[in-house]
Parts: structure tokens; sequence; C-alpha cells
């Protein structure tokens, strides 16, 4: 019995180091990877500019949203 311990837990150390090891090389191909990317494809720039974002709220659009929740509501009010 004692010798099937032994054999079992060596055989989970071997198991575990495996597994280290692959998730060891999968991090160095991730960050070589990353990195050639980065070197031979460089982002390129986008054609067109960034569009401002708008921090008012259009009137006519919150009009229009409103009228709609209400004509919803008002159609769905007995079911």
């Amino acid at each position: 019995m004692n010798e099937m311990l032994s054999s079992g837990i060596e055989l989970m150390l071997i198991g575990m180091g495996m597994v280290y090891a692959f998730l060891a090389m999968l991090v160095v191909a991730i960050n070589t990877m990353s990195n050639l990317v980065r070197r031979y494809f460089p982002e390129v720039p986008s054609k067109f500019p960034e569009q401002p974002v708008v921090a008012g709220n259009d009137k006519a659009v919150v009009a229009a949203i409103t009228a709609a929740v209400l004509q919803y509501r008002e159609k769905h009010k007995n079911g």
C-alpha cells in the first residue's frame, strides 16, 4: 500500500509539473507573438477622425422616446 501511495504522489507531481511547464511555455509563446505582431504590424491610424461625443440630450429625441413608451404602455395595458 505504501508503494502505491508513493507511486501515486510521484505521478501527481509529474502531472502537475507538466501542466505548469506547458502553461509557462504558453505564456512565453503568447508574449513573443504579441511582441512580433506589434513590431512588424504596427497599428495603422484611422482615416476617419474621431467623432466627438455629444453630452447633451436632443429634446426631439427625448420627446419621441417618451411618446413611443407611452404608446407601448397604452397598447399593452390589458396584457
